[in-house]
């Protein structure tokens, strides 16, 4: 099973691209600022390859400081890009976006690998870092989401509580179609990366349940103390 993997060359690794262009052609022609796109992806690009290089490094290291600071970034950056699709003052609800995705990410992170893991050390690069990815951008897609509608809810003047109780709705919809999909639609990023490595299908589908209890708590519990800590804001403005 081993030998289905393979490093891709990156001559092979450009024909990923081909399908790419295609959508960027469409949101060019139908005037829908392809610019942004190109940056999105060139950024992806080279953030993706910078990583590769960061990662080997701090696999091998056994420095709980170095793991602080990766996670430190990893959630400063999340917090800050949850805010990015909204027409709000960002630096007054940095904070609590940060506040939401660093309640929600410690606590699932604690449950999952000192309680399901038993990880040792608990700083292990390997398994945190990873983790923390899929945990930190979740729960702040799930922010994002329930800013947006909330806003958008408030704006129509819809009271909060009713607004609030749409935006968690709302920001819930795509992990909750994932649980919908996983294993009839699709096989997860985590699943199948094991499985081509070999891994038993009965022990990936084991941690791939581990993980959509991971994303969608986070989501859940990102979402809702977010929305709680903006209702003064919120009311502020109704009033």
């Amino acid at each position: 099973m081993n030998d289905m993997l393979q490093t891709i060359p990156l001559s092979k690794l450009l024909i990923a691209f081909i399908p790419v262009l295609f959508v960027v052609a469409i949101i060019w022609k139908w005037q829908l600022g392809y610019k942004n796109s190109i940056y999105a992806i060139s950024r992806m690009l080279v953030q993706l390859l910078l990583i590769g290089y960061v990662l080997a490094y701090i696999f091998e290291t056994d420095s709980s400081l170095v793991v602080i600071a990766v996670l430190s970034i990893m959630l400063f950056s999340s917090s800050w890009i949850a805010l990015t699709s909204l027409d709000l003052p960002k630096g007054i609800l940095f904070s609590k976006s940060f506040a939401a995705i660093f309640l929600s990410g410690v606590f699932v992170l604690l449950i999952i690998s000192q309680g399901v893991l038993d990880l040792n050390p608990w700083y292990a690069a390997n398994v945190i870092i990873p983790l923390a990815g899929m945990v930190f951008a979740n729960a702040m897609n799930s922010v994002s989401l329930a800013g947006e509608r909330l806003q958008a809810e408030i704006n129509r003047g819809i009271e909060y509580e009713l607004a609030r109780n749409i935006a968690m709705r709302a920001s819930l919809i795509p992990i909750t179609n994932s649980l919908f999909a996983v294993g009839l639609v699709s096989l997860p990023g985590m699943m199948t990366g094991q499985i081509l490595a070999g891994v038993s299908p009965l022990i990936a589908a084991r941690y791939q349940i581990m993980v959509m209890c991971m994303l969608f708590a986070a989501a859940g519990i990102a979402s809702a103390l977010f929305l709680v800590f903006v209702k003064p804001y919120f009311q502020q403005k109704q009033a």
